[in-house]
C-alpha cells in the first residue's frame, strides 16, 4: 500500500486507536508497522484469527497477556556467553509465565470456540515450569537476590548481618562515651566511601584516633573512620566482596538455564507478541462495534450500515454504499458538508483496516474485496513552495495514480476535474472516469458538474448517488442514497438564506431553459430506472417463490406415493398374518378332535377324520379367499357410480384398504377418500362399495364341520369378545395381543372395546397408549370411567 493513501485516509489514527488495546511493548511497536496485506489467502487468515481471538475473549475472557519488555538483546547476549542481569532474567520470566498462562487458557474446554487459526500460536509456547520458578525463587527485583537463592548467599548474609551489628554496636559505645563527647561534631554514625564513620571536629583529627575518609564543605567537621572498628569494617568489606562472587554464581547459573532452552524462549516471544497483536484487533472490535466483513477477490464492496471509526460512533449517521458488482464506478454528488468525501474516507479506510486484519463498524454481511491497492485523491494539495495550484496538484496526483493503479485497484477521486475552467474540468473528468471505467476499476468519485450526472445516466457500469440534503433545515442528512443523483440546491438555500426573490429570478433568466430542466430530467431518468430494477427484484421474487413451491408439490407427492405403498405393504403383511392364524387354528382343531377321542376312549374313523381335515381344509381355503377379499376382493363389494355421495364406506382395492367418501368424483374421474388418518385421492374404478351383510352371510355359509358333528369357528373374529386382558404381561408380550384383538375387532365389526392393562407402574399402560395413538383402525381411546375400570382400563373406539 502507498504512504500518500494512507496518510490521506488518516490509518495511522486507526493504528493508534488499536495500539492502546496492545499489551506487551513488542505487540505495540508491531502495530505501529502494521500494514494492510494484498494477498488474499494472507488476508482471509488474518480475519479469521481475530474473529477466533474475538469469540474467545468473550467466552473465556481477555487472554492473559503480561506487560513483558523485549528480550531479543538479552538473548543474543546469551549467545555469547555473557552473563544476563537480574533485570533481563526476570524478563525472561515474565515471557515463560505468560507462555504458562496463555497455554492454559488456550486449553481451558469452553463448548462452542473453536480455534483452528490460532492454534499454531497456542501450540507452539514451550512451557519451563522449572527454569521461571528457580528465577523467580533466586531473583525478589531488579538488582535484588533472594537470601536464600544459595546456602553460600544465605550463610555470607548471615555474616554481613552480624559484623554490622557489631560495628554499630562498637560505634555506638564510642558516640557515647564521655571520653569522646567533646570531639564528636555530633553522636551519629555515617557511611563514607562503604566504610561507618563518625563526625569529628576538625580541631580534634589528630586527637581522635582514627582515619580520615572525607571532610564536611565547610571544613569544619572531618568524617573518621575509628580505630577500633577499622578491623571490622575491613571484614565487612571482605564479605561484600563474597557476597557479589556468590551472586556472580548464582545469575551464572540461571543464565545457563536460560541458555538451554533460549530458541524456545525466543519462539514463545515471537508468538506472544503476535497474540498480543490479534487480541488487540478482537479488543478494538469490542470497543466500535465491529463485525467480521465478508471477503472476495471478484472486485465487490457492499457496506452496510457503515460507520467511519473515526467519528463518534454515537451521532454519525450510518451509510449503505456498494460497487463493483452491476457497475464499476460510482459518483456520488450533493452539497458541501454532506457527507460526501466521508463516504470516500469510509470506503477506503473500511478496505484498510479489513485488509490489515481488522474487523470493521459496519453491519452484519457487509463486503470487502482484497484489492492489490487503494489510490485516493483527497482534499486540496496546493503548495505555495512547489508553485503548485489546486488543480496542478490533483493533476499530479492524478498521473501518479494512473500509472502505479493495476486492474485490481480501488480508486477514490473527490472532486474529480475541479479547480479549473468548469467546462473543461468536466470534459477532463469525464475521460478519466470513462478510462477507468473501460477497464473495470473500481472507481468512486464525488463532483458538482450536472455533465458527470448525465455521463452517469448514459453510461453502463456506471451509477449515480448523492448526499441528502434538507432545504428546510438547510442542512445535510449525511444519507448516501444510491441510485438518485444530487440535485443542485443554490437556488432554494439562496432564498432560504434571504436573498430577495427578485436577484434568483433574475439568476434564472441568465440560464438556458434546457440547463434548467437538465437535473429534473436526471432525476426522472433515474427513477424511471430505479423503478424497472425494483420491477425486475419483484419478477425474480415472484419466480423463486413459484419454484419453491414447485418442489415443494413434488416433494408432497413423492411422500404420497411412500405412503401409499407403506399402506400396501402393511395391508399385505395384515392379511398373511391372518391367514397364517386361520391354518394355525386349524390344525389345533385336529389336534383337538384326537384328544377327546383319546380321553373318551373312542376308536377314531380315519376315513371320517380324513374327510373332517378335509372339510377344514376346504374351509381354511374359503376363508382365505373371504379375509383377501375383506381387505379389497370382490365378495361384498358392488362396484361404485358416479353419483356416490360423501359418508359412503367404499373398499380401495389398490390398497386393499376401507375407507370412507369425503368428496363426490370431480371432472377427472377422481374421488377424495379418508384411508385410515389420510385423506387420498384414487379413481373411481379403484373403488367398491362394502356389502357388510354380505359378506357376514358369505363367512356364515362357509363354517366348516366335522363328522362327529362338533363345530369349530374357524376364524376368532366371528365371535369375538368385548375386551383382552393382559395383566401380568411384559411390554414386547402384551403390544402383538393387542394388536391382534385390534385387528380381530375391526373386521368383527365392533365399534367399542375395552382393553385390561392393569395399574401397576403405568408402563403397559403408557407403552398401550403410544401404540393406540398410530394404529390405524382405531378411532379414539380414553381411560376408563369410574365402574368400568378407571385407568386400570383404556377403552377403545374402533373406526
Amino acid at each position: 500500500m502507498n504512504e500518500r493513501t494512507l496518510k490521506k485516509l488518516e490509518f495511522h489514527k486507526i493504528k493508534e486507536m488499536l495500539k492502546a488495546h496492545a499489551v506487551t511493548e513488542s505487540g505495540k511497536e508491531r502495530v505501529e508497522a502494521l500494514l494492510p496485506s494484498s494477498d488474499y489467502e494472507e488476508v482471509v487468515k488474518l480475519q479469521q484469527e481475530t474473529a477466533e481471538a474475538l469469540a474467545m475473549s468473550v467466552k473465556k475472557g481477555k487472554a492473559p497477556l503480561g506487560s513483558t519488555k523485549e528480550i531479543r538483546t538479552a538473548l543474543k547476549r546469551v549467545e555469547i556467553g555473557a552473563i544476563l542481569s537480574s533485570g533481563e532474567l526476570l524478563n525472561i520470566a515474565s515471557i515463560l509465565r505468560t507462555s504458562r498462562r496463555l497455554k492454559s487458557y488456550y486449553k481451558e474446554d469452553v463448548e462452542e470456540v473453536k480455534s483452528p487459526a490460532l492454534e499454531g500460536y497456542f501450540e507452539s509456547l514451550a512451557v519451563y515450569p522449572d527454569v521461571e520458578r528457580e528465577i523467580t525463587r533466586c531473583i525478589v527485583a531488579v538488582d535484588e537476590i533472594a537470601d536464600d537463592a544459595s546456602p553460600e548467599l544465605a550463610q555470607i548474609r548471615k555474616q554481613i548481618k552480624a559484623a554490622n551489628g557489631k560495628i554499630r554496636e562498637t560505634l555506638h559505645s564510642i558516640i557515647y562515651s564521655s571520653k569522646y563527647q567533646d570531639m564528636l561534631q555530633e553522636a551519629v554514625v555515617t557511611m563514607r566511601q562503604d566504610r561507618y564513620c563518625v563526625p569529628v571536629k576538625v580541631e580534634y583529627k589528630n586527637a581522635f584516633k582514627g582515619i580520615v575518609h572525607d571532610q564536611s564543605s565547610t571544613g569544619s567537621t572531618v568524617f573518621m573512620e575509628p580505630v577500633a572498628v577499622v578491623e571490622l569494617n575491613n571484614n565487612l568489606k571482605g564479605l561484600h566482596m563474597k557476597e557479589v562472587d556468590e551472586i556472580e554464581k548464582i545469575l551464572t547459573n540461571l543464565t545457563n538455564l536460560v541458555a538451554d532452552v533460549a530458541p524456545f524462549i525466543l519462539m514463545n516471544y515471537e508468538n506472544i507478541t503476535a497474540l498480543d497483536v490479534i487480541f488487540a484487533k478482537a479488543e478494538f472490535a469490542l470497543k466500535i462495534d465491529a463485525r467480521e466483513p465478508k471477503l472476495n477477490n471478484k472486485g465487490y464492496i457492499n457496506l452496510k450500515k457503515a460507520r467511519h471509526p473515526l467519528l463518534n460512533q454515537n451521532e454519525v449517521v450510518p451509510i449503505d454504499v456498494y460497487v463493483g458488482d452491476q457497475f464499476t464506478t460510482l459518483l456520488i454528488t450533493g452539497p458541501n458538508t454532506g457527507g460526501k468525501t466521508v463516504t470516500l474516507k469510509t470506503l477506503g479506510v473500511f478496505t484498510l483496516m479489513a485488509q490489515a486484519g481488522m474487523q470493521i463498524p459496519a453491519g452484519e454481511g457487509s463486503m470487502i474485496n482484497v484489492f492489490d491497492d487503494v489510490f485516493a485523491d483527497l482534499g486540496d494539495e496546493q503548495s505555495i513552495e512547489q508553485s503548485l495550484s489546486t488543480f496542478s496538484a490533483h493533476m499530479t496526483n492524478l498521473v501518479r495514480i494512473l500509472n502505479d493503479m493495476t486492474l485490481n485497484s480501488l480508486i477514490l477521486l473527490d472532486e474529480v476535474g475541479s479547480g479549473t475552467d468548469p467546462i473543461e474540468g468536466a470534459a477532463l473528468a469525464m475521460s478519466i472516469l470513462e478510462h477507468l471505467r473501460k477497464q473495470q476499476i473500481r472507481t468512486v468519485a464525488t463532483t458538482h458538474y450536472s455533465e458527470l450526472k448525465l455521463y452517469a445516466v448514459s453510461t453502463e457500469g456506471v451509477e449515480n448517488a448523492s448526499c441528502e440534503f434538507d432545504v428546510e433545515s438547510l442542512r445535510p442528512t449525511y444519507k448516501l442514497l444510491i441510485g438518485v443523483p444530487g440535485k443542485s440546491n443554490a437556488f432554494a438555500i439562496s432564498m432560504k438564506l434571504g436573498l430577495p426573490e427578485h436577484l434568483i429570478e433574475d439568476a434564472k433568466q441568465f440560464l438556458h431553459k434546457e440547463n434548467v430542466k437538465m437535473e429534473d430530467i436526471l432525476v426522472e431518468l433515474e427513477y424511471s430506472k430505479r423503478m424497472s430494477e425494483i420491477e425486475k427484484e419483484k419478477a425474480e421474487g415472484f419466480r423463486k417463490e413459484a419454484e419453491r413451491l414447485k418442489d415443494e408439490i413434488q416433494k408432497e407427492r413423492k411422500k404420497l406415493e411412500k405412503s401409499k405403498q407403506k399402506i400396501m405393504e402393511r395391508a399385505n403383511e395384515k392379511a398373511n398374518v391372518l391367514l397364517k392364524e386361520v391354518q394355525k387354528q386349524a390344525d389345533d382343531m385336529l389336534k383337538e378332535v384326537r384328544q377327546a377321542a383319546r380321553q373318551a376312549q373312542v376308536v377314531i374313523d380315519e376315513k371320517g377324520l380324513h374327510d373332517a381335515k378335509k372339510q377344514l381344509t376346504e374351509g381354511t381355503t374359503k376363508m382365505q379367499g373371504k379375509l383377501q377379499k375383506a381387505v379389497g376382493r370382490k365378495v361384498g363389494h358392488k362396484k361404485v357410480s358416479k353419483n356416490i355421495q360423501p359418508g359412503e364406506k367404499v373398499m380401495v382395492t389398490t390398497l386393499m384398504q376401507p375407507g370412507v367418501i369425503l368428496e363426490a368424483p370431480d371432472s377427472s374421474g377422481k374421488v377424495l377418500v379418508q384411508v385410515g388418518i389420510l385423506p387420498v385421492k384414487v379413481k373411481l374404478t379403484d373403488l367398491q362399495r362394502i356389502d357388510e351383510e354380505a359378506v357376514s352371510q358369505s363367512v356364515k355359509k362357509d363354517k366348516p364341520k366335522t363328522n362327529s358333528g362338533v363345530s369349530h369357528r374357524i376364524s376368532k373374529t366371528m365371535n369375538i369378545k368385548t375386551d383382552v386382558d393382559v395383566r401380568g404381561l411384559m411390554v414386547d408380550e402384551a403390544l402383538p395381543i393387542v394388536d391382534k384383538y385390534l385387528d380381530d375387532a375391526y373386521l368383527s365389526g365392533l365399534k367399542q372395546v375395552t382393553i385390561i392393562h392393569g395399574k401397576g407402574t403405568g408402563a403397559l399402560r403408557q407403552a398401550v397408549t403410544q401404540m393406540l395413538k398410530r394404529h390405524p383402525h382405531v378411532a379414539s381411546h380414553r381411560p376408563g370411567l369410574y365402574g368400568e375400570g378407571e385407568m386400570g382400563v383404556t377403552v377403545v373406539e374402533i373406526k
